[in-house]
């Protein structure tokens, strides 16, 4: 969906890499680059609840060694 996104399991990625991630695909899901003035409200909360869900999400995958 999102090529442009990086794989961020596994590694120690910064909040700005997590927040990148989250802008592109709420870019991607909303076909706005930069929202109008009238979308920006909703269109940053989309992006601090995606990149909240993400952080979550790596913060609760196992590592290989804790899937044996």
């Amino acid at each position: 969906m999102c090529r442009s996104i990086k794989t961020l399991r596994g590694t120690e990625p910064t909040d700005d890499e997590v927040r990148g991630a989250a802008l592109q695909l709420v870019r991607k899901v909303s076909g706005y680059r930069r929202p109008s003035k009238a979308n920006e409200a909703v269109f940053e909360a989309a992006v601090d609840e995606v990149a909240e869900s993400l952080q979550r999400l790596l913060d609760g995958l196992a590592t290989p060694s804790e899937r044996r």
